[in-house]
């Protein structure tokens, strides 16, 4: 079971990353993680030189469908998250998710497990949510049985776009701004629990199912932002920007930065009112729920992987 050949797509990003550290603790020793970013994907084989890394475009055919024949497991995780460049979503999200699952179609013994997101249940309509509640609907028409399942925000080791970002950008700056009252209800994930509920599913081979992955604690934004403050021992002053002034602010970024860290399209999701649903993920899969604190302690301040950062 432990030599099974296990692919990542997208594995070069906060979850493929984290995954890749459990899998090993766990023994797996047969991991292929598939990824077009090269910086990250180098950061990866510097951490786990005994792990298969390949440079690739999934939303590209290319020699890289090649490692997918045979394969036991597939783990979607491929996802363009943030930017301003909908073409972008569009390739990550869809035209990647079609490659991959035509490459697997006809393989009766290759087990798949799809990283949907919550936002295909969002008031949001943006970039992400659409290009992602596309990306599950291709899975689920597809035919192939496996879990769906669809986290919140995540946070943790190697977070490049929200909570980790942020951390770095308080720890440099005097005043961190914080738009409006801060009081958007978040239900943060912690990506540690996410991804032993992946191996849950592959070492159970759960069949199928829709499954909403949310944390099961509700935290008000600005109250994240002071639990990463006081993790990460920054000194920055938390200052509360008019919501409209914000959105402006981020706006003129936008036209310097082509990948920004964060968007007004994200900001309009921060601040949509929605609250997802809480199953009993613990007794489903077997993965005890860690509390939010004590996840933040272990994302800032782990003497292996807190320090690694991740490029846009």
């Amino acid at each position: 079971m432990l030599d099974q050949r296990i692919i990542l797509a997208g594995g070069a990003g906060l979850v493929g990353q984290n995954l890749v550290v459990r899998l090993k603790e766990k023994g797996y020793r047969n991991l292929v993680v598939i990824d077009k970013h090269a910086a990250n994907l180098e950061t990866l084989a510097s951490l786990h030189p005994e792990v298969e890394s390949v440079l690739a475009d999934l939303s590209v055919p290319g020699p890289w469908q090649d490692y997918l024949a045979g394969a036991d497991v597939v783990v979607l995780l491929q996802a363009q998250i943030g930017g301003n460049d909908v073409a972008e979503f569009e390739h990550n999200n869809i035209d990647a998710t079609r490659l991959i699952l035509e490459a697997i179609k006809d393989a009766a013994n290759t087990y798949l497990v799809h990283v949907s997101s919550s936002v295909v249940e969002s008031v949001a309509d943006d970039y992400y949510s659409s290009t992602k509640r596309a990306q599950e609907k291709l899975v689920l028409d597809s035919g192939i049985r496996c879990p769906v399942l669809r986290p919140t925000l995540m946070y943790g080791w190697f977070d490049r776009k929200h909570l980790g970002w942020l951390s770095r950008f308080m720890q440099r700056v005097p005043v961190f701004p914080v738009p409006g009252s801060g009081r958007y209800m978040r239900q943060p994930l912690y990506v540690g629990d996410f991804c032993n509920i992946i191996i849950s599913c592959i070492e159970s081979r759960l069949p199928g199912g829709i499954y909403n992955i949310s944390g099961h604690e509700k935290v008000d934004y600005i109250d994240m932002i002071r639990k990463i403050r006081g993790a990460t021992g920054a000194r920055t002053w938390i200052v509360h920007i008019p919501y409209r002034l914000f959105h402006v602010l981020l706006s003129v970024w936008g036209l310097f930065d082509r990948d920004p860290p964060f968007t007004t399209q994200q900001l309009e999701a921060l601040c949509a009112d929605d609250e997802f649903e809480v199953i009993d993920w613990p007794s489903i899969f077997g993965v005890p729920y860690t509390p939010f604190a004590r996840a933040v302690e272990e994302t800032f301040n782990h003497p292996s992987y807190s320090h690694v950062v991740l490029e846009f």
